[in-house]
């Protein structure tokens, strides 16, 4: 828990990347996560190494990325929860991902889709990737809103839903948008989502994060 603290304060989107290799104990480690999450979530999350024709077309370009080989492929049942299903459990790797030393960026769009490089299911589908490697740079932290900005303040909140919400400010948010909105009553907490944009990716992800600072379960939240 405190790794990943950390690693919410040093973690930033890094869009290009070295040619180290992912391997060893690195690999190990990162694989066995992996494994990990898709049981506890019923997903099939891929790991992807060294395959640069996802990131080798003019999307990549525009988009900015460079020396993309390594991605994870969020991958799991085409039902109503699975963007939130990626949103949530994707961040969980992309934290864990940086302590153990590699840089991540979440890949919506600026991507092509090789389907020899991972395996889609009966009833799957492939809901979005997430580049991996080691960066050239660490990337740059952005401005961010104020607590004020994105919850609704009474006086009665505890500390653990302020550090939830600080925490919840260091979430990655599709174009850094920060539409999310928190308002606690009688020990329970509404997350409302403000953006037509990767929404449902976005709210997995600031809960993950929520839950992480509050160092609450999810069944703090109402729905």
């Amino acid at each position: 828990m405190e790794e990943l603290l950390k690693a919410v304060d040093k973690r930033h989107s890094v869009r290009r990347y070295t040619d180290k290799a992912i391997e060893g104990e690195t690999l190990e480690k990162l694989n066995e996560k992996i494994k990990e999450i898709n049981e506890k979530s019923g997903l099939n999350i891929q790991l992807v190494l060294n395959e640069p024709k996802a990131f080798g077309s003019f999307l990549t370009h525009y988009g900015t990325f460079s020396g993309v080989k390594n991605y994870i492929a969020l991958i799991g049942k085409d039902d109503k929860d699975l963007d939130e299903k990626c949103g949530y459990y994707g961040e969980e790797l992309v934290l864990f991902a940086q302590v153990l030393g590699l840089n991540t960026c979440w890949v919506a769009l600026t991507y092509k889709k090789v389907k020899s490089a991972y395996v889609i299911g009966e009833g799957e589908k492939l809901c979005l990737v997430i580049s991996l490697g080691y960066g050239e740079t660490q990337g740059k932290e952005h401005k961010s809103k104020g607590i004020s900005s994105v919850a609704k303040l009474k006086g009665d909140e505890p500390d653990w839903f302020f550090g939830g919400v600080r925490c919840a400010l260091k979430a990655p948010t599709a174009i850094n948008q920060q539409k999310f909105y928190f308002e606690y009553e009688n020990g329970k907490v509404k997350l409302t989502m403000n953006t037509k944009i990767c929404t449902k990716i976005d709210k997995g992800i600031v809960r993950y994060h929520f839950e992480l600072g509050s160092g609450r379960g999810s069944d703090v939240f109402c729905d």
